[in-house]
């Protein structure tokens, strides 16, 4: 054990580093009766070969099924035994495992964890199975015009050559080749102690719940994980459009976006309040004024921006009868135009700060949302006490911070649109 740090006040977790590199994050809350228990591998479909998009997809999907000493059966029997419910799931830089479980439950769950992370095999049957279903559910996506839009969106933002213009669950024709030698070279090469973060937070002492990973993860020996930084996508000088004609659809989607900044920029705090104001706040920011209560053209409108390692995108959605897809566009740039040479009102600034801050609790609201928390500041290098830190960075963003960030990217003649729905 290398490195043990505390909180005085509020949440106090106790954050160790093992010597094999794993980062355990304990936080005690006996509010209820339970304990959510994470383990995140910081490692997603960013680390998927260029020609081979999709490994990590299955890998999630099929990490759970079998290990060296465990059938799928007996580990599904394990969890159904104990009233758990196993989560995977994988994002461009994360794969994670989680679970809620009872008190008297932990150290035998976080056991069945900890032999999932480390001895998973990826049986051949088990592949084929999950190889179907993720063709299924990459074909819904294809089916559904807002997954399509957004999808077409990145795209035109990144490229295809880039990490985040590749779709995560992959192609069809890659999730076809995918053999299981690719899931182990995958869990082999990424899935390692040094990579992997685990948050417990529930009904638990902070120092019990460290001491129980430890034992299930301190003997693991494995290669460190090297991460290569993420390239910058190009500079964008025009506007790029893209419709995908989608027969039978009773609605059109619409993606409309631009590549902002990178989560660590200090700039983002200004970017996070900007986009608020934009398409956020209240029932959906100046978007939502405009085109859905004033113009009643849209069924949704609203914005977000994606805080990743990279440049992550903000993007407008909006869904739309088809006849209203030229207006709402229309209506999109003018909001886009006016917020990015004029930035906001005083009084929009202040009520987003406030709101913004305001909601800073229910981030830390249970369990679950408390361990998510803490793996996210460490993620993004955020410290211990970011959540006491929180507030006031959001209160240091002026006015022209806000400007600033607004007239950097929201010009509508660089931005990216994908529209997909019914033919016009």
């Amino acid at each position: 054990m290398t490195s043990i740090q505390t909180l005085s006040r509020g949440l106090d977790p106790l954050r160790t580093t093992l010597d094999n590199g794993v980062v355990i994050l304990a936080q005690e809350s006996r509010a209820v009766a339970a304990i959510a228990l994470n383990a995140t591998f910081f490692a997603g479909s960013v680390h998927d070969a260029e020609n081979l998009p999709g490994v990590a997809y299955l890998t999630r999907r099929t990490i759970d099924r079998g290990t060296a000493i465990r059938s799928a059966d007996d580990i599904a029997a394990t969890l159904d035994d104990r009233g758990v419910s196993l989560r995977t799931a994988v994002t461009r830089h994360t794969l994670s495992l989680s679970c809620l479980c009872l008190p008297e439950d932990f150290d035998e769950v976080l056991a069945l964890i900890a032999d999932i992370a480390r001895h998973a095999v990826f049986p051949e049957l088990e592949l084929e199975k999950q190889r179907q279903e993720a063709i299924t559910s990459l074909r819904e996506d294809q089916d559904d015009p807002a997954r399509v839009a957004y999808d077409t969106l990145l795209d035109l933002l990144y490229g295809r050559d880039h990490p985040y213009g590749r779709r995560v669950k992959g192609g069809l024709e890659a999730l076809e080749a995918i053999t299981r030698t690719h899931l182990v070279d995958f869990h082999r090469r990424r899935l390692t102690p040094s990579s992997l973060k685990v948050a417990v937070s529930g009904d638990v002492s902070a120092e019990s719940a460290v001491a129980s990973a430890e034992r299930a993860f301190a003997d693991w020996v494995g290669p460190v994980a090297e991460n290569e930084p993420i390239a910058p996508p190009q500079d964008r000088r025009s506007r790029s459009c893209q419709s995908i004609a989608m027969p039978g659809k009773a609605q059109t989607d619409i993606a409309y976006g631009f590549a902002a900044v990178r989560r660590l920029d200090p700039r983002y705090y200004a970017y996070w309040v900007m986009n608020d104001i934009l398409g956020q706040f209240g029932l959906g920011g100046r978007l939502a004024e405009n085109i859905r209560e004033r113009q009643g053209m849209a069924y949704y409108a609203y914005s977000t921006i994606e805080p990743a390692e990279g440049e992550g995108a903000l993007v407008i959605h909006a869904g739309v009868a088809p006849e209203n897809v030229a207006r709402t566009i229309e209506a999109i740039d003018t909001e886009v135009r006016l917020l990015g040479r004029e930035g906001p009102t005083v009084n929009e600034l202040e009520e987003t700060r406030d709101s913004l801050i305001g909601a800073i609790p229910r981030m830390l609201e249970t369990n679950e949302s408390i361990a998510d928390f803490m793996l996210f500041a460490e993620q993004f290098a955020l410290g211990l006490d970011y959540h006491h830190r929180l507030p006031g960075l959001l209160q240091q963003v002026t006015m022209d911070d806000v400007k600033e960030a607004a007239a950097d990217i929201l010009n509508p003649a660089r931005a990216a649109v994908a529209i997909a729905g019914p033919p016009s």
